[in-house]
């Protein structure tokens, strides 16, 4: 794939980059590894400093980022802005919190293993190649860089090759607030390079946020060099509605769950499971609300859905639905994409899904939603729990017994009960099964790429 900027929204070509020559990847690389041997050196008072000010940079430029973000990606200006701001606002939560989280952590009873002193403390490893995709072009970024270069690590960013401008603009950021020059490196390089990248000793660890393929890629060269990594891949996440829910509230959040990002999200709702008391009705408020959405430019206020990122991503979706509706699936709402320029796909919903259909399985990345009906608690998880992917889940019931079942049963990294799934930098984030392992964000995240060194004291 060309790296690229091309607008999903009319298919222009924007600009296009060239990949880095083998002998500027090895001036990064050293570099990295050069300001590694320093940078691991500072105090965390040191690098809290650079990471406000780079956040206020981000504040500062927030619509200016935002702009290229919908100009490269397709989503909305608004929501563009506002990832920009939770990028700062994670910027910030680490400045703050890095210290505490990577303090030495004692043990209790150092006697009982025949020490005076007996303690765990956290290190840095080195230079951590971060393969990010292109559906949050910074926050999907931020949430390893704030944490890794807290922790003393360096990072260098392969992005998706269709966000190239996002990527040369975290490295200048970082730069522009004092950071060292390798303390954060973009490689704008093609997916056929990254596994000379990964195999250089310079590099300690990879972590991936992506596909199934590019996570196992990754994964499987990282594990024949006995390297670290961390999977956050894709997701199929259920949304469950009991007949105690809020309806009404419950409706609400799944349009924006489904819809958020164009519906591009690993952890957007994309199987909405719903008892069959309230099907009927969950079912009308629901569709009524997708299908009033309105689809159009995303740089123009007003607009809820913008274009797929891709055209490959639009394909993909009629493909799956095509294949679903030969198959006997109903189609709710939308289903037709628009002609003309752009790769616009409408909100769409799906009844009457089975198992021999592709989109019963399949992650379909964009506006499209599956209903289920269901008879009971027990249906429910079944259905809930009848994938190989294990993200997110969401589950709408007031009844203490049931959220604890939804809690203890769903099969998930997260499960979030009468609300919207979402990452915030205080909840670690990631999956089970075919979604990764490893997490993201909290306390827990910013340790990943630790060394959690014991230290024994006689």
């Amino acid at each position: 794939m060309a790296i690229a900027s091309v607008n999903p929204a009319t298919g222009a070509v924007l600009k296009s980059f060239d990949p880095l020559s083998a002998e500027e990847i090895e001036r990064r690389l050293a570099r990295a590894a050069a300001t590694f041997s320093t940078w691991r050196r500072t105090t965390f008072a040191e690098r809290a400093a650079l990471m406000r000010a780079a956040a206020d940079l981000l504040d500062a430029e927030r619509r200016d980022i935002a702009v290229t973000m919908t100009s490269e990606m397709g989503k909305t200006l608004a929501s563009a802005q506002a990832e920009a701001a939770k990028c700062a606002a994670g910027m910030r939560f680490y400045a703050d919190r890095a210290a505490g989280f990577l303090a030495d952590e004692p043990i209790a009873e150092p006697s009982d293993v025949g020490a005076s002193r007996a303690l765990v403390r956290y290190q840095p490893i080195g230079a951590v190649l971060a393969v990010m995709p292109w559906n949050f072009p910074l926050w999907q970024v931020m949430r390893f860089a704030a944490p890794a270069l807290m922790a003393g690590n360096v990072g260098l960013l392969k992005h998706a090759s269709n966000v190239p401008q996002c990527a040369l603009y975290l490295e200048d950021l970082f730069l522009r607030a004092g950071f060292p020059a390798g303390a954060f490196q973009t490689l704008l390089i093609s997916a056929g390079q990254v596994e000379s990248v990964l195999r250089d000793p310079r590099v300690a660890a990879a972590t991936v946020t992506g596909s199934e393929p590019a996570g196992q890629s990754v994964a499987s060269i990282c594990g024949d060099e006995i390297k670290k990594t961390v999977l956050e891949l894709g997701g199929s996440d259920p949304f469950v509605v009991m007949p105690s829910a809020d309806l009404e509230r419950a409706a609400a959040v799944a349009v924006t769950a489904r819809c958020q990002n164009n519906g591009q999200s690993c952890i957007a709702a994309k199987r909405f499971i719903i008892h069959e008391d309230v099907y009927d009705e969950f079912t009308r408020l629901f569709t009524e609300r997708l299908a009033a959405l309105t689809v159009g430019d995303p740089m123009v206020e007003g607009t809820d859905i913008g274009p797929i990122a891709t055209e490959q991503g639009r394909v993909d979706l009629e493909e799956l639905l095509a294949d679903a509706v030969a198959k006997g699936a109903t189609v709710l709402c939308g289903g037709t994409s628009p002609d003309g320029p752009g790769w616009f796909f409408p909100p769409t919903a799906v009844a009457d899904v089975t198992p021999a259909m592709r989109l019963h399985l399949e992650e379909a990345f964009g506006p499209l939603a599956t209903l289920y009906r269901v008879p009971d608690l027990d249906a429910a998880l079944a259905v809930a729990n009848a994938t190989s992917f294990g993200l997110g889940s969401n589950a709408w019931t007031t009844d203490p017994d049931e959220q604890e079942r939804f809690a203890d049963e769903l099969v998930a990294g997260a499960v979030f009960l009468n609300g919207m799934t979402a990452s915030h930098p205080q909840l670690p984030f990631g999956g089970v099964r075919r979604s990764g392992y490893g997490r993201e964000l909290s306390a827990i995240g910013i340790r990943e790429f630790c060394n959690q060194k014991t230290i024994w004291v006689g």
